[in-house]
């Protein structure tokens, strides 16, 4: 499993409150391995921030 996916399987599976276009995002980056994007990384960097969760790796798949 790469490093987003974990991610946001974190984010889905740790009950903090998210909005409907949060979840569908999380929840399609938890089932795609492909690399993410510079506009999907950073919008779940961003997530992972607001919800104290530890940041990405840089350098990693994600």
């Amino acid at each position: 499993m790469a490093k987003h996916q974990e991610a946001a399987m974190a984010l889905l599976t740790a009950g903090v409150p998210l909005k409907p276009r949060e979840g569908q995002f999380l929840g399609g980056v938890a089932f795609d391995a492909n690399p993410l994007s510079e506009k999907q990384r950073s919008w779940l960097v961003i997530l992972l921030d607001r919800h104290g969760l530890p940041p990405l790796a840089d350098g990693g798949t994600a």
